[in-house]
């Protein structure tokens, strides 16, 4: 049974989520709050094992709370945010703080319905959580990546590497393009996120990387020194029109709950790329990704997947694993050097 605490000032959410989260009978809400203070004294009391949280709320917001539990608590914390700009960039803080996850608020935008299946995926993965390596990892992202030592020697390629990733997937994407130099290999990703959080994700890492990157649009062309994200609740395919590949934005049923679904991308990457292909997939819960890696290797494309000790949820890397078409399992840390290898 996983124990639920839900934290949110709107006592129509709390009531939502709440309801929601009831309908699944591995999870029980043990309470609500209102607010961090509310919320800590119950996190004692109840000792819930995932957390809810909002991230705007009064007497103290959601992200120094965060901070606060992280350091002295530390627990799976999935957030639920609001879809403006100021609540995407919150919520991407947020997950450099230690926050596992993030699920868009119901609204205009997305109804309760909408939600219900990622609010409860997204709780069963926290709950699953290596919560040693999610305080690992938030130590080092607060650090600056000032003086980081790119990948100097990665030579430019007309392969293409596509990344699929998702519960603690932000931060493992980022310590990896990061390494990246200017004229890194052409990059295309499916991070499990949102609309409107995977823009604010492309324009952070913008900031940090030398490759530019950017959440795609339809039509956009796929080159190196390029990193294409795929854009919340659409789903990212590759094409090729002669020798130039680029990408089709499209929307489409969910597939492994998800849309953008990694096996949809890599189905597509095995399809029109071939052995001029690497697949990688990083962190995250469930299966998505493992398909598709089978169809991009019996294509001739090399694959790689995170190990289990460097992964916030071993969960779409182990379901990989399984299908035996998997070439290398490296620990996070060591990803950027492995592709550079199999460029090389």
């Amino acid at each position: 049974m996983i124990n639920v605490l839900v934290v949110d000032d709107s006592a129509v959410v709390r009531q939502i989520l709440s309801k929601e989260l009831s309908k699944d009978s591995s999870i029980r809400v043990v309470g609500t709050a209102p607010d961090p203070y509310v919320a800590r004294d119950k996190i004692f009391k109840l000792n819930p094992d995932v957390l809810t949280l909002d991230i705007e709320m009064p007497r103290m917001d959601g992200l120094t709370f965060l901070q606060k539990l992280m350091k002295f608590r530390p627990m799976p914390v999935v957030i639920v945010s609001s879809l403006t700009p100021k609540g995407s960039e919150m919520a991407l803080r947020a997950l450099q703080l230690g926050a596992v996850d993030v699920i868009p608020k119901p609204g205009s935008s997305y109804s309760v319905e909408d939600i219900a299946i990622q609010l409860l995926d997204r709780v069963k993965a926290a709950a699953q959580v290596n919560i040693d390596n999610v305080a690992t990892r938030t130590a080092e992202s607060i650090d600056s990546i000032a003086g980081m030592h790119r990948l100097s020697m990665l030579r430019t390629t007309e392969k293409i590497v596509a990344i699929g990733a998702s519960t603690g997937g932000t931060e493992a994407i980022r310590e990896v393009i990061t390494m990246f130099p200017a004229n890194g290999p052409a990059t295309i990703i499916v991070q499990h996120m949102p609309e409107n959080f995977t823009r604010s994700f492309a324009e952070r890492l913008n900031e940090e990387c030398a490759m530019e990157v950017r959440e795609a649009a339809d039509g956009d062309i796929v080159r190196s020194g390029l990193v294409l994200i795929a854009p919340g609740n659409m789903h990212m395919v590759l094409r090729r029109s002669g020798a130039q590949y680029h990408v089709k934005i499209k929307d489409g049923p969910l597939v492994q709950h998800q849309r953008p679904s990694v096996d949809v991308l890599f189905a597509s990457v095995a399809r029109y790329a071939g052995r001029n292909a690497l697949g990688v997939i990083l962190t995250g819960m469930g299966a998505d990704g493992a398909a598709g890696l089978v169809d991009m290797h019996e294509n001739g494309a090399a694959t790689i997947v995170q190990d289990e000790r460097s992964c916030i949820v071993f969960g779409m890397p182990k379901a990989a694993v399984a299908t035996g078409h998997v070439d290398t399992v490296v620990p996070l840390e060591k990803i950027a050097k492995q592709i550079v290898s199999e460029l090389g």
